[in-house]
């Protein structure tokens, strides 16, 4: 697998700054097209004309704001990455902004977006983006916290490993970042006093098929009575990794997206850089 198209959700907040380097980095480090998916915000317009009525009026001139603002973060997008030779562009797409996102992202390898930001200025649906983008784009999502100074590389990463298909999924979605890492870790988790699903494929027999698609990989098995969330993010600030790659788990109700527990911690609380697939 290649990242040949990378794609970054861009917005007017302050971390949107942070995601498009980092995008922009792995861009480069892989030969990868860059496209930035910009939400406008905007309604597809009314089938007759109301502009005369007041109400009209107010919705014309939100969707020219809403726009223009768009228009300026595709500048600033442009502008970032001018001076160095890498082939991007940046999409204007209406609509809602978790649909716009997930629809072009689809056309990509990898996509890039912000972790939930309760100090922003934005509305609960781009607050919920990385999740909805995570579980229904069908690509591996790098989420990038939204707090913090981003590292420049990502040459050290964390792997969970639970022998699930997310996990796996997950794994071969990070395949390309992992053979440009210098340390790779691949760690499995057990609760005090479970035993190992005998249906989970050993760690070790993971680290022989990284080997062979040129990764090696460090195996941790780890038995905590502790969160998982917190002993992941604990492990990998002792091991200084740059990136932690895990499954995204989630249930579909029939307006509603209920995440597993692990995976809410992680989106929540994760300080670096995360992988997920779903």
């Amino acid at each position: 697998m290649t990242l040949s198209t990378i794609s970054v959700h861009l917005d007017h907040t302050e971390r949107c700054e942070a995601r498009t380097l980092l995008a922009a980095r792995i861009a480069r480090l892989h030969r990868s097209h860059l496209m930035g998916i910009v939400p406008t915000g905007c309604t597809p317009a009314p089938s007759r004309p109301c502009s005369e009525e007041p109400a009209g009026s107010a919705l014309v001139e939100a969707s020219l704001y809403l726009r223009r603002r768009a228009e300026t973060v595709a500048h600033v997008f442009r502008s970032r990455l001018r001076p160095t030779p890498l082939s991007c562009d940046a999409r204007l797409v209406d609509g809602e902004p978790v649909q716009a996102v997930v629809h072009l992202a689809r056309a990509s390898d990898l996509v890039v977006v912000g972790q939930a930001d309760e100090a922003a200025a934005v509305g609960s649906a781009e607050r919920r983006l990385p999740e909805e983008v995570m579980l229904n784009a069908g690509r591996p999502v790098l989420i990038v916290p939204s707090t913090g100074c981003v590292k420049e590389g990502l040459d050290r990463i964390l792997v969970a490993w639970d022998g699930s298909r997310e996990a796996s999924i997950s794994l071969r979605g990070a395949m390309p970042l992992l053979r440009k890492a210098a340390h790779v870790t691949l760690v499995s988790l057990l609760r005090d006093g479970d035993a190992n699903p005998a249906d989970a494929l050993n760690p070790v027999e993971m680290s022989g098929w990284l080997l062979r698609h040129g990764v090696q990989a460090n195996v941790e098995r780890l038995t905590t009575s502790l969160r998982f969330a917190d002993v992941l993010l604990d492990r990998a600030e002792a091991l200084g990794c740059e990136l932690l790659v895990m499954g995204g788990y989630g249930h579909a109700r029939v307006r509603e997206q209920l995440l597993g527990g692990v995976t809410r911690d992680m989106l929540m609380q994760a300080g670096i850089p995360l992988l997920m697939a779903h």
